[in-house]
This record gives C-alpha cells, structure tokens and sequence, in this order.
C-alpha cells in the first residue's frame, strides 16, 4: 500500500514538472511571436530617451553624437566625402571659404557655403594624397591629411589662429610614395600636378607632404613652372596658414596619362604635357621634322641602357648593328640630371629600352620620333598600359620587339617546358610581387640581332617618310 501511495506522489511530481515546462515553453512562444509583430514598429533606446528629455536639459555636445532626429531626419545625413571627388588613381577636394591649414598636425579646418544647410555623419576626413591609390601596398605607408569642417559652433572644435594670410589658392600633394623612380615621380606626381594647377598659371602655393629636397631639387624646372612660389614643407610647417581657396590631393585617374573625364574639365591631353616638357627645359626640337636638315646628318638613336634588372647583354653588338645601318648612337644610363638627359633625348629620332622606367623618358623626345620597347617574356600585357599607350597619345611611333624564350635569361633558370617560360599568364596569378620578382627583377635579355635588324630598318623608313612631308 505504502509503495502505491509514494508511486502516485512521483506521478503527480512528474506531472507537476510537465505543466510547468509546458508553461514556460508556451511563454517563450508567445514572446517569439510579440517580438515578430511588433519588431517594425520598435523604438530605438536612444530615441526614446532622448524623446522623454526636454531640450532645454540637453547641453550641446560634440557632434560625434547622433543628432535628435526631429531636428534632421537620419536619412539627410551626409559623409564628409561628399565633400570630395573620387576617381581609380586619387581622391581630391576642392574647398572654398575661410581655410586654415596646420600642416605639422596635418589638419586643414575650413568653413563655407559648401557646408551650408547639411547635416554630417563625421567630424573629420582623413585623405591619403599620393596618387596611387590603386597600390595597397605603399598606400599603407602615406600619412592622411584630416579635413576638419567647421559646422556650428556647438560642436567644440578649436579654431587656430592664422600665423600667415595668403593671397593665392593652395594645393596640397604628397612627393612620397615611389619617389625616385621616374615612372612613378611622372605617373603618380608630375603629370597629376600638371592637371591640378596648370589653370592657376603660376598663382598657386604649393605644400607638400614627405618634401625631399633631393626630389624637389631633380624636378624643380616642372615646379618652378607651375607655381611661382617656394614649395612649403608640410610636415614640418607650425604656422596657421589661411587661404581663401585650394584642392586637397591631386587630379588623376590613368597611369601615365590624361583621361577625358570629371578629373580634366579643361580638356588636356598627354600630348599637351610633353609639349609643356619641352617648353620649360628650353628644348630646341618640336617634332623630327622640324629644325633638322635629314640631309646633313644620320639619324639619332639612343638606347637606354639598363644595368640591375632587364638588362641587354649584348647592348655593344646593338650599337655596332645600328651604326651600320647608318644611325649615330649614344648609349645612355637615365638616372642621370634630367636638365642634361631631356636635352639628350630630344636632340635623338629613335629610343630604344627595354620595359622599363627608363623609357618614361620619351615624354623629352620631339613628335614623329620613334620609340622601340623590347618587351621580355611576360610582360606584353603591362608594356602595352603603361608605355605603348602612351607613347601614342605622345604623337609618337611605336615600334614593339617581342623577346622569344632564347633571347630570355630564364631559359637559363627554368625548363623549357616550365609553366613560367610556356604560359607566364597563368604561372603567376593575382600577386604582383611575385610577378615582379620572376619576369621583372630576374631577367636580362640578349637580343637576336639578325631579328632585331628588321625593327631598325623600320624605324628608318618611318623617319624618312617623316622628313620627306
């Protein structure tokens, strides 16, 4: 009897459990169900609390905090970008008003009309200047320069003082990034720098981020040209300097060249740069026609010679097989005083190098001359962007030599039937660095001059036909 009447208590416990887990989960169901109905129309914690405070108890605070909505519907709110034009090369902006520049904290505060009825998500904008920001690698390296608007006085932001009132526009660049490389100074500085100030003729102050003297020394006819004032070093510049007007960063968005597009309102080309070359180091030769009597000396060719990388192994046979066919030849190393090498290239009718920075030197020669790139093993697809294109747009005639595997140095490193000899567009996929380090810093050529002949012979019967015009 005893045993029955402790069954039945177990009985009526495990029935007990099961009602209440049985209510519980009928509970959460309920909850489930309330928050799926009712999950459109919930108020955000903050706004309910800032609905429940009176504005005369709320101080006016920095204005990183979200603004009361029923003052400027979220959805009205902008990003400081806005403020900017963004293109594949560089990001640049063009600010009006009352500009105060502190470059040793690398801030730019400014108010104007620009800001005028617009509410921001941001205090501040950090913009990288080098224009290149396409490469990942040494954008990591460029400091940001902070734009700072000035949008009420409520949002604390200490005005400095102007130290020094300025009366022309400014423009603010960065000389960093690959500084050295000639490609790089004329692709991602110069050619930019020509776009973004030539319309200021000369009324224009330029500040530069990570100022090299060395640098600035080796291009200072390009910026003596464009801006009658010494360039300010804007790192190490404390002064407050104010302007009325100016552009943050520098127009590009093409590598070694102009693109007719949003960046170039005024319509210039790469033709108009290198003629612009010519003119401010004082070159004497406009096209290869013109100032040069065909009959009363050979014609000038100069092979850019390379030493560390890329290099032609047998550049003295190629001078002897060229002054045979009647050319006059100087073979030059291009890291040389570019006063001395521009007047050098354009006194020539043909150049010839391997891919490479050094042939970034054309923009010196005069129009119809010929440039010759030796293109090696894998690097058909970049020769074409970054030097046949151009070339073209320079008024210039192209000539292209395809290197074949025999001519290569890697034949000397791989197998024949090695994927980097066969098929160097798919051996090496989506990393630069390890294209660069394979077709580009481990490989010389030596040319096949019999083969190399017939270019040459070429070249002569384009400048013939030039002279004869």
């Amino acid at each position: 009897m005893l045993e029955k009447i402790i069954l039945a208590k177990s009985f009526v416990k495990i029935e007990w459990k099961r009602f209440g887990l049985w209510v519980l989960f009928s509970f959460f169901v309920v909850m489930i169900s309330l928050c799926a109905v009712l999950k459109p129309y919930r108020v955000p914690p903050i706004i309910s609390i800032l609905s429940d405070v009176s504005e005369k108890t709320v101080a006016p605070i920095a204005s990183d905090v979200l603004p009361d909505p029923r003052i400027e519907p979220l959805k009205s709110m902008e990003t400081l970008e806005s403020l900017c034009v963004y293109g594949e090369k560089s990001n640049f902006c063009e600010l009006n008003g009352d500009i105060r520049i502190h470059g040793n904290s690398s801030s730019i505060y400014f108010t104007s009309s620009q800001l005028k009825n617009k509410v921001f998500q941001n205090n501040s904008l950090g913009v990288k200047l080098y224009a290149r920001k396409i490469d990942r690698t040494v954008m990591k390296k460029i400091k940001e320069v902070w734009i700072k608007p000035i949008l009420s006085s409520s949002n604390h932001v200490i005005i400095p003082n102007c130290t020094i009132n300025h009366s022309v526009p400014f423009i603010v660049l960065s000389t960093g990034g690959y500084a050295g490389n000639i490609f790089h100074d004329t692709s991602d500085v110069l050619i930019p720098l020509y776009l973004t100030s030539l319309h200021f003729n000369g009324e224009v102050q330029f500040l530069a981020q990570e100022k090299n003297p060395w640098w600035i020394n080796r291009h200072e006819v390009m910026f003596k040209a464009l801006s009658n004032y010494p360039i300010i070093d804007f790192d190490h510049d404390d002064h407050v300097r104010c302007f009325k007007g100016g552009i943050v960063g520098l127009k590009s968005n093409k590598d070694f060249g102009i693109s007719l597009a949003k960046f170039n309102p005024n319509g210039l080309s790469l033709r108009n740069f290198t003629q612009f070359n010519r003119r401010v180091y004082s070159l004497k030769r406009d096209s290869v026609t013109e100032k040069t009597n065909r009959q009363k000396r050979k014609p000038r060719l100069l092979i850019v010679s390379r030493k560390k990388t890329r290099a032609i192994l047998n550049e003295d046979e190629l001078k002897q097989v060229a002054r045979g066919l009647g050319f006059e030849v100087e073979i030059v190393d291009a890291n040389m005083n570019l006063k001395n090498f521009s007047k050098i290239v354009n006194s020539m009718d043909v150049m010839v190098g391997v891919h490479g920075a050094g042939l970034t030197n054309m923009i010196y020669l005069p129009e119809n001359a010929v440039l010759i790139q030796i293109v090696p093993i894998g690097c058909g697809p970049i020769s074409r962007i970054f030097y046949e294109n151009p070339a073209r747009d320079m008024n210039l005639n192209y000539l292209e030599y395809k290197v074949n595997v025999m001519e290569s140095s890697l034949i000397e490193q791989y197998p024949r039937d090695h994927i980097i000899i066969n098929d160097p567009s798919n051996a090496i996929k989506n990393d630069w660095l390890g294209f660069k380090k394979v077709y580009m810093d481990n490989q010389d050529v030596r040319l096949d001059l019999s083969r190399f002949k017939l270019v040459l012979l070429k070249a002569l019967a384009i400048l013939s036909h030039k002279s004869s015009i």
